[in-house]
């Protein structure tokens, strides 16, 4: 009597994430001539305070390097224990620092809301991601998500018109609405208010004004040229000048700081650091009562108002389940970048102890 066994299955093959066949949008990102250059974006840097906050606080999540740790439970409650780092929170992207990727992945937050990484590695034997690249929130479209509001994770990802398997993308979303949505008409206005500052500065405005007065047959065009261009070399030629009753002479009130603007300028910095939420001390808008503030406090509040959202941002998201194990996350080192920032401004806090000043309450 034979004996029959059961054939075994055939070995289960596992395709990686590029073969996916609705992937096809992941062989664009190393394409950069194709990479858009979004019109919204460009209108809100070229306003002076604007660029000035983002600048400034994509210079510190940019500076602040990223650590891990571990929940653990010590009987009273959950305690952060560091944990040794894994190879991508050195070198995020492999091409890019992470001063780089860090402080980018905080501009797509800061102007639409939500930022992409597309993982480019895999460990072989966990499967959680070893290294990712930035892909431009401007290029991204989500069918399921039309935003300017977001409401989780998309899963119908196209990147320059082709898709993107989502299950290879982490998806930062900002709890703060992109700012090219939230204040483009304030944008619009500062645009305009810039626009009027720079004709102001270029128009040339006379000193005086020559108005024929009393009776007499009015003076034609070509004889109030010449009186105006008789004047002038009169007024050139030496420091006293003679008219007669006819011609009046009226001065220009206009001042330098009417001509630009000033006070408007003013008003609309004021409001551009509310809609990047950033101190308007730090962004050199002047107030109306002064206090004075040290760097430590500065560089404080700049964290707490401007940067924290985003920071906490990034660093959740990191510490989801498809990046990491379960009961490890990762987080800025803001102590130690508010510890290191205090002690290499000691020095010159001792001679220079103010460096801007708030509005008192």
């Amino acid at each position: 009597m034979g004996i029959f066994t059961k054939p075994a299955p055939p070995p289960r093959v596992v395709k990686a994430a590029a073969g996916f066949s609705r992937n096809t949008g992941a062989n664009a990102l190393n394409r950069y001539y194709s990479f858009p250059q979004d019109d919204l974006r460009a209108r809100a840097m070229a306003v002076p305070t604007l660029a000035r906050a983002r600048n400034l606080m994509a210079s510190v999540i940019g500076g602040i390097p990223l650590i891990m740790y571990r929940e653990m439970w010590n009987g009273k409650e959950i305690e952060q224990v560091p944990e040794a780092p894994r190879t991508w929170i050195r070198r995020i992207d492999k091409n890019v620092p992470n001063n780089f990727i860090l402080s980018w992945t905080f501009d797509d937050l800061f102007f639409y809301g939500r930022a992409f990484w597309y993982v480019t590695e895999r460990e072989k034997t966990s499967g959680y991601p070893s290294a990712f690249t930035r892909i431009p929130a401007a290029a991204v479209t989500t069918l399921d998500q039309v935003g300017p509001v977001w409401f989780g994770p998309s899963n119908e990802i196209f990147f320059a018109g082709r898709a993107v398997d989502h299950r290879d993308v982490i998806q930062f979303i900002s709890p703060i609405q992109g700012i090219t949505t939230n204040g483009n008409q304030s944008i619009n206005t500062a645009l305009k208010l810039e626009h009027a500052r720079n004709r102001n500065a270029s128009a040339l405005t006379p000193a005086v004004t020559l108005r024929q007065v009393g009776g007499g047959e009015p003076l034609n065009a070509q004889e109030l040229a010449d009186l105006a261009a008789a004047y002038d070399a009169a007024r050139y030629a030496s420091t006293t000048c003679a008219l007669n009753e006819f011609i009046d002479i009226i001065p220009n009130v206009s001042t330098p700081d009417k001509m630009l603007l000033i006070e408007a300028a003013d008003y609309q910095a004021r409001e551009m650091s509310r809609l990047a939420n950033v101190p308007g001390y730090l962004v050199g808008v002047s107030l109306g009562s002064y206090s004075y503030v040290n760097s430590k406090e500065a560089s404080a509040d700049l964290y707490s108002f401007g940067v924290k959202p985003y920071a906490d941002c990034m660093a959740q998201t990191l510490s989801a389940d498809n990046v990491l194990p379960r009961g490890t996350g990762v987080k800025f080192d803001i102590e130690n970048y508010l510890l290191e920032y205090e002690t290499n401004n000691a020095g010159a806090a001792s001679d220079q102890p103010n460096i801007g000043v708030t509005e008192n309450a």
